[in-house]
């Protein structure tokens, strides 16, 4: 799971990255200006973001999976709130939004 961190402009986005870089000792995996992903070499993530791209809302958390088309099936059979379409997205993922009894919003991708 990756936690994601909600800024308000591209100022902020890069602040906050190099605070995270020079404190956790994370790197910048990508940055699509929009957001952008910190990792380091034991796998733990974080994800800074402004405004999603092409999902209405930001979502609170992501989750990548194996199968997200087996994910999106088996939210829309419980009747989860779907708040964002299974998607390709242009940059490689595809992904659906949901959010869950407690109003936290999952985006759960998969690389395409």
């Amino acid at each position: 799971m990756v936690p994601i961190t909600t800024v308000s402009n591209r100022d902020e986005l890069e602040q906050t990255l190099q605070q995270h870089v020079e404190v956790l000792g994370m790197e910048v995996v990508m940055d699509r200006g929009w957001i952008a992903t910190l990792a380091d070499a034991h796998g733990h993530q974080l994800s800074i973001m402004m405004k999603d791209s092409t999902a209405p809302g930001n979502p609170d958390t992501s989750l990548f999976v194996d199968d997200v088309h087996q994910g999106y099936a088996r939210a829309f059979a419980v009747g989860l709130d779907i708040v964002h379409p299974l998607t390709r997205e242009d940059w490689g993922v595809t992904r659906f939004f949901y959010c869950d009894a407690a109003g936290t919003v999952i985006n759960v991708g998969m690389h395409s």
